[in-house]
């Protein structure tokens, strides 16, 4: 296969992961440092990424872009790269809905580009047959190739841009809002004094949650910065299939109260997860709740 120079929007944790599969295939990665932090230049250092300075120079280089950024910016970064005169092939992996992804792929047609839809489900791509990337669009072939030699695995689900978002969406509604819903089962249960006697039920049942409930409640404050807009792209996916989207809309609160341990290194304990969770009307509109001492009630 032709080594082609392709672009990389943006090298973060999982960015670099898809760069460093795209080297590994016979591949010269490019990104633009204008305005990245220094984190980011480092870690594009560390893997040999070729810097173009500017966005407009990384448009004018590099055939293919493939953009890996949080979903609530998915559609300025490629409206920044269609302003810079952009007409190759654009490859959006971000966790969008399949709706976003349409119009997306509208507009990147509308000027004679290539817009293939990508759903990336799993972690940072180090290890085969752990991290996958579904690409729907008439350029999705083409694009899996770039791809080849792995860890990343790929695979074409379809010549419509919108699908590979579906299946990402529909993967995430359960994998990271069952998340959602176990740490506000958990807060719920700590506000109102039970959460020991939740634990010990929970064993009673011969269920994992005993013991998996608070480590996966501490692992997830990583990413939930990202969660909280991947939520919303989750509710606006079910409301265009017809079906409640208010579940994803309060997942989306509950990780918005956890947005606050973005950038910590180590995990916080679950005491501190819970008392993020557990934040005042001032700060969110809504009411924390209040224990019980039974004294409001001649109980005592």
């Amino acid at each position: 296969m032709t080594r082609e120079p392709i672009g990389i929007l943006h090298p973060g944790e999982m960015g670099i992961s898809i760069a460093a599969t795209m080297q590994s295939s016979g591949h010269t990665v490019y990104w633009a440092s204008d305005g990245r932090s220094a984190q980011t230049r480092a870690r594009a250092q560390q893997f040999a990424l070729h810097d173009t300075g500017t966005l407009a120079n990384l448009c004018e280089i590099c055939p293919v872009i493939v953009s890996v950024c949080p979903p609530h910016a998915a559609e300025a970064v490629a409206a920044n790269v269609l302003a810079h005169g952009f007409r190759g092939t654009y490859v959006d992996a971000n966790a969008i809905s399949p709706e976003r992804a349409g119009h997306m792929a509208e507009r990147f047609t509308a000027v004679g580009a290539s817009f293939v839809d990508g759903g990336i489900i799993g972690g940072p791509a180090w290890t085969p047959r752990s991290t996958y990337l579904y690409l729907s669009g008439s350029a999705a072939n083409a694009v899996a190739r770039y791809f080849a030699a792995g860890p990343l695995e790929t695979a074409v689900i379809g010549a419509s841009p919108g699908k590979a978002s579906a299946l990402k969406m529909c993967y995430a509604a359960w994998s990271k809002g069952t998340t959602a819903l176990l740490a506000a089962v958990l807060a719920a249960a700590e506000a109102l004094d039970v959460r020991a006697d939740l634990e010990a039920q929970w064993a009673l049942d011969g269920s994992e949650l005993a013991e998996e409930a608070a480590p996966r409640l501490r692992r997830v404050t990583r990413k939930a910065w990202r969660f909280e807009g991947e939520m919303g792209e989750i509710a606006d996916t079910f409301a265009g299939a017809g079906l409640p989207d208010g579940f994803h809309r309060a997942a989306a609160g509950v990780y918005r109260r956890l947005t606050g341990f973005k950038g910590r290194d180590e995990l916080p304990p679950l005491d501190e997860v819970l008392e993020a969770l557990l934040l005042p009307r001032d700060l969110t509109g809504l009411p924390r709740p209040v224990r019980s001492t039974g004294q409001e009630h001649g109980l005592t």
